[in-house]
């Protein structure tokens, strides 16, 4: 099992320090992070949570997947790698070939 965890359906209103703090009831929190969107800098609703041990990771999926947080119910499961996605655009291709 992995240490780093997903947590999805974060209010947008949850700071890291409120996620570190809320998962600490699991064990050992070393890193805890709300995914922000660059332009805005708003929370978009998710983050990740590093934990010292796999047990202490598998203790939080077990006590907080589909429990509320903040107010609203969450997601707690097992970070995947990330996978590489092709670019949103091409800034060189402007449609009009070699023009």
């Amino acid at each position: 099992m992995n240490k780093k965890l997903y947590v999805g359906g974060l209010p947008y209103s949850t700071t890291q320090d409120g996620l570190q703090q809320g998962f600490s009831a699991a064990g050992n929190v070393e890193s805890a992070i709300v995914i922000t969107d660059k332009m805005s800098g708003r929370s978009k609703g998710f983050g990740f949570v590093e934990f010292a041990t796999e047990e202490e990771a598998a203790k939080a999926i077990e006590m907080f997947n589909g429990q509320e947080f903040e107010g609203r119910r969450i997601t707690v499961s097992e970070a995947r790698p990330m996978e590489p996605r092709a670019p949103r655009r091409d800034f060189n291709d402007n449609g009009y070939g070699d023009r």
